[in-house]
């Protein structure tokens, strides 16, 4: 919802310990964040050191240089924030690093809306924190830390190989210069900085630069359950929600990022705790249509004068959701709102889906900023727009992008047609063809959600709040035909495990028998896909 002063619910109470480890500095992947997931879920637990998150800048046993600069990496939603502010409450309560004066949190979505002014990094400090104003930050009597969150997130042009190199901190620049020489040491070269990211944006920071790459890998399988436990007070429920998790691979890996366990846990407390509770999500698409629904009901709760239908808004979200993520864009300012016809008084309403963030919290006096609770529910949100665009009004949201964006080198092999020749499996074979030309798989998860709502349970899970026509099961038959053929041409193994998640989500009955026959063709080992 609208990040600001309410009843906080403290965090020592509520936080589970992440699984962090050190990782191989440079190693950036290319595949999308949730077939990291389920890759990593693979992975034996012996094979790294865990290192706790208040011991990120101290030496591992062996290790004799200092770590000034520290770079944490975790996929969308695993931890990286609530793991600086449980860093930041640990040393404010005393408990750990007091060897540090200061801590500077400053988070790239605020740094993002001074990117035209000209300022010293003293005045960014004041502007950030006025208490700073008569500390001496530049001599040697404090020792300072830095944090700067969401590299990700960063709309400012970093560039490392710069020649303008700043000594002072009371010399101006723009703010792209002053994080680059603060980062690589120009400035306040005794400082302790900390930067977190998702792994596709790691690499924007030279390897040179930093001393220790760490890796948020969110939950392990003993900590999922801690955090069931922890989360829901009735440990029998609690017991009934894990159990039922667990029955699902698919939603089981998706368990080490801590948001999908909050998605879960809010979901399914519900549908438990109810007699007639409905059919029991067991696939992605419908644990997320079950999280949308639940949560425009909880905004009809609120007592606010409604001037714009559920339908309306929900497709206004899902086009922002969508053009933003084919710009693989996960923040969005008031403009971009804008651009989809969004008033951000009643986008605050809907405050399960958007989260506002003020920037008052912060002593400064600019707009706000806004993201999806997570990058999944933005993905969800894509594709029900994608999914409604064609079903309701002909059109097929790929031409437009390709046209406009150059979204990838795929002709667009519908700009010909008249718009009555669409049809729900013209689209799908189109979203195949992108998620598969997608060089870091941004719209592998997309395109499970797009398939999974041509599915007739979840689209009569969606009746009650959006009107839209029924697709029939031929066009479902037809994508899977297609998905097949695709599975047999393509040498990527990581593209095919993805087709097949897609065929689950379609309800494929015959997705065993094609995983046996791809087994067959020796194109992929037994052990990697039957893990997956």
């Amino acid at each position: 919802g609208i990040a600001g002063q309410g009843n906080p619910t403290l965090l020592n109470e509520i936080y589970t310990e992440l699984y962090i480890t050190e990782s191989e500095s440079g190693e950036i992947s290319n595949e999308h964040e949730v077939r990291q997931i389920e890759t990593q879920s693979r992975r034996a637990a012996t094979e790294d050191t865990p290192i706790k998150c208040s011991y990120i800048f101290t030496p591992l046993p062996g290790q004799d240089k200092p770590i000034r600069t520290v770079l944490t990496k975790g996929v969308a939603g695993i931890g990286k924030t609530v793991s600086v502010q449980k860093f930041i409450l640990d040393w404010a309560e005393g408990k750990e690093n007091q060897d540090v004066q200061l801590i500077f949190p400053l988070p790239f979505r605020e740094l993002n809306l001074m990117k035209d002014k000209t300022l010293s990094l003293s005045d960014l400090l004041h502007e950030f924190f006025p208490e700073a104003k008569e500390m001496e930050i530049s001599s040697d009597k404090y020792k300072v830390l830095f944090i700067v969150d969401g590299l990700d997130e960063c709309r400012l042009s970093l560039d490392f190989q710069s020649n303008v190199r700043l000594c002072d901190v009371s010399e101006s620049a723009t703010v792209d210069v002053l994080l680059t020489n603060l980062i690589v040491g120009n400035l306040l070269p005794s400082a302790l900085i900390w930067i977190t990211s998702r792994p596709a944006a790691a690499d924007l920071v030279p390897s040179a630069c930093v001393h220790r790459v760490t890796e948020v890998r969110g939950f392990n399988d003993p900590q999922k359950e801690e955090y069931f436990r922890k989360r829901i007070s009735d440990q029998s429920l609690a017991n009934r929600i894990i159990s039922h998790l667990k029955s699902s691979r698919s939603l089981y890996i998706m368990c080490h990022i801590p948001v999908f366990c909050w998605i879960s846990a809010t979901v399914l407390e519900k549908m438990l705790s109810q007699a007639e509770s409905g059919e029991i999500p067991k696939t992605l698409t419908q644990m997320y249509t079950h999280f949308l629904i639940l949560q425009t009901n909880i905004k009809h709760e609120k007592d606010y004068e409604k001037n714009v239908t559920d339908e309306d808004m929900i497709f206004k979200l899902g086009k922002l959701a969508f053009q933003h993520l084919v710009k693989t864009n996960v923040i969005f300012y008031k403009e971009d709102l804008r651009e989809c016809g969004i008033d951000v008084t009643e986008a605050s309403v809907y405050s399960g889906l958007c989260t506002q963030i003020l920037r008052e919290e912060f002593g400064l006096y600019q707009g706000k900023v806004f993201c999806f609770v997570h990058l999944s529910i933005q993905e969800h949100l894509a594709a029900l727009y994608a999914h409604l665009s064609c079903i309701n009004n002909n059109v097929n949201v790929f031409g437009h992008i390709s046209k406009k964006r150059n979204l990838s080198k795929v002709l667009d092999c519908f700009q010909s047609n008249s718009p009555e020749h669409f049809s729900l499996s013209d689209v799908h074979q189109r979203a195949v063809n992108e998620a598969l030309q997608s060089t870091n798989g941004h719209l592998d998860l997309f395109l499970r959600f797009l398939l999974g709502l041509s599915v007739k349970t979840n689209q009569s899970l969606l009746q009650g709040l959006i009107k839209q026509t029924i697709s029939s099961s031929d066009s479902n038959e037809n994508t899977s035909e297609y998905i097949k053929k695709k599975i047999r041409k393509i040498s990527s193994a990581e593209k095919s495990i993805n087709l097949f998640h897609c065929l689950n989500e379609l309800g494929d009955q015959l997705l065993v028998e094609e995983i046996q026959q791809y087994l067959r063709s020796g194109t992929l080992a037994e052990d990697k896909l039957s893990n997956s």
